[in-house]
C-alpha cells in the first residue's frame, strides 16, 4: 500500500472525532495517529492511546532533538505536536494514517506531506450550533467555551482555501456519506 496520510481539523465541537471513528470501523487499514500534547489528561483518557501525555520539559526536548513532524502551541502554554516515530510505526504496518490536529497543525503536516496527503476541514453548520455541542458535551466552562467559539472563528478563517474539502456537519448520516466518498476517492486516486 502507498504511503498516505488522511488529515482532520475543526474546531472543537464540529464533530471531526465522531467522523474519525466511523472511517477507522469501515477502515480495517487505517490507523490513528496519536499526537503529543502537554496539556493534562481529561477524563478517562489514557496516555499512548489518546495523546502522548508530555510535560513542557519533555515536549520542548523532542522539539530541539527534531523529533517531530510537526507541532505547534494551540493555546498557551499547551502544545501539540506529530511525532516522527508515531509515523513511521503506522506506515512500517502498512497502514494509511489518519491524523486529528488543529488547523495550523493540518496545514503543517498538508505542507510536509503534500500529495501523500488529503487534508479535510469539518465545520459545524453555524455558529449558534457549534455552541450547542460545545456546551452538551459538558467537559468545559462557560468561558473556556467561549474561548472556543472565538479560536473556532480564527481557524476557520486561518483554513480558508487551504485545504482539499470542506466538509459541513449538519446531518450526522450524510456527513458520514460524503467523508467516506472524499476518502474513497483519495485512496483510489493514482
Amino acid at each position: 500500500m502507498q504511503e498516505k496520510v488522511i488529515i482532520f481539523t475543526a474546531p472543537s465541537g464540529s464533530g471531526k472525532s465522531t467522523i474519525i471513528h466511523h472511517l477507522l470501523g469501515l477502515h480495517p487499514e487505517f490507523e490513528f495517529s496519536v499526537s503529543a500534547t502537554t496539556r493534562a489528561p481529561r477524563g478517562a483518557e489514557q496516555d499512548g492511546i489518546d495523546y502522548y501525555f508530555k510535560t513542557p520539559e519533555e515536549f520542548a526536548r523532542l522539539v530541539a532533538e527534531d523529533a517531530f513532524v510537526e507541532h505547534e502551541q494551540v493555546y498557551a502554554g499547551v502544545s501539540y505536536g506529530t511525532l516522527k516515530s508515531e509515523v513511521r510505526r503506522i506506515w512500517d504496518k502498512g497502514s494509511v494514517i489518519i491524523f486529528d490536529v488543529d488547523v495550523k497543525g493540518a496545514w503543517n503536516l498538508k505542507r510536509y506531506f503534500r500529495e501523500k496527503a488529503l487534508a479535510i476541514v469539518v465545520k459545524a453548520p453555524s455558529a449558534e450550533e457549534l455552541r450547542r455541542r460545545l456546551t452538551a458535551r459538558g467537559t468545559d466552562s462557560p468561558g473556556a467555551i467561549e474561548e472556543r467559539l472565538a479560536k473556532a472563528q480564527k481557524e476557520l478563517d486561518f483554513a480558508e482555501g487551504k485545504f482539499d474539502c470542506i466538509l459541513v456537519n449538519d446531518k450526522l448520516e450524510d456527513t458520514f456519506a460524503q467523508a467516506e466518498e472524499m476518502v474513497d476517492a483519495f485512496l483510489n486516486a493514482e
